[in-house]
């Protein structure tokens, strides 16, 4: 009943590139690589065999390394976070229960998140993958409603049904409300972490699969499952007063410093 946790981390991002070892600066000013935070956002979690971080670049294996993570190099043609999991786990010689997707663009994810992400892919004895969803409220809501409107991408969506199967993400804000919501006030719009549970069959078959016409207009890799038909689980994740953003542009950093100095993480 083992979990791995992968943390998998590029340095040729499109949009922001050498994004994991831009640094980010705590409470107290002090300053560690995003991916350093994103790797200690996954040591936090509970019931965890082993983390990793998976990349194929040494610059990004020197700064791991350099602050304690063990790392797993991967191939340089991995195209998404997902297919390098799935090398990463094959390189560990495989037996893990659960593999976990932390991003490494995503040093705010909390530990719940993971470990309530983990405990509902345990329960659904249907679902190959799984993935957290988070309630926005109107500050949240506004915030990705603005990015759109300014040209940026400022994080993803999900629609999910009766059976908390997903039916749909997107970039774009869905579903459409038309209402206007105040800062503390929810709303049915749900912001997608991108944090995946993948059972070892889901990361057995991924690879093999060609990227289908929505995963490359939208660039989103857990697509690639909804277009294949396997269900995908959406766990709701509770915010306890927590902010979640990741950073996906330049412009994201002031925004995750700011979330940092409010939660009084160093």
């Amino acid at each position: 009943m083992s979990v791995l946790v992968v943390v998998p981390a590029r340095f040729a991002s499109s949009r922001y590139p050498g994004k994991p070892l831009v640094e980010l600066a705590g409470a107290s000013g002090l300053k560690k690589s995003l991916i350093q935070r994103s790797w200690e956002a996954a040591m936090a979690v509970d019931g965890v065999a082993r983390v990793v971080v998976a990349t194929d670049d040494d610059r990004i294996r020197a700064a791991a390394r350099g602050f304690g993570a063990e790392v797993v190099m991967t191939s340089e043609n991995c195209a998404n976070g997902t297919e390098r999991v799935a090398e990463a786990f094959n390189a560990l010689g495989g037996g893990f229960e659960i593999s976990v997707n932390l991003q490494g663009d995503a040093p705010l994810t909390p530990a719940w998140f993971v470990e309530d992400l983990v405990a509902g892919l345990r329960a659904d004895p249907v679902a190959e993958v799984a993935t957290p969803v988070l309630r926005c409220d109107g500050r949240a809501l506004n915030a990705l409603l603005a990015d759109r409107r300014a040209g940026r991408v400022g994080g993803t969506t999900a629609v999910f049904g009766w059976d908390r199967k997903a039916l749909y993400f997107s970039k774009e804000v869905i579903p459409y409300t038309g209402a206007t919501y105040a800062d503390d006030e929810d709303t049915p719009v749900f912001h997608h972490v991108g944090c995946y549970a993948y059972r070892p069959s889901a990361l057995a078959a991924y690879p093999r699969w060609q990227a289908g016409p929505l995963e490359r207009l939208e660039g989103l890799e857990q697509l690639r499952f909804l277009e294949r038909e396997r269900p995908m689980l959406c766990v709701e994740v509770p915010a306890r007063g927590r902010q979640f953003w990741e950073v996906n542009n330049p412009e994201d950093v002031p925004r995750i410093e700011a979330m940092l100095a409010e939660m009084g993480v160093e």
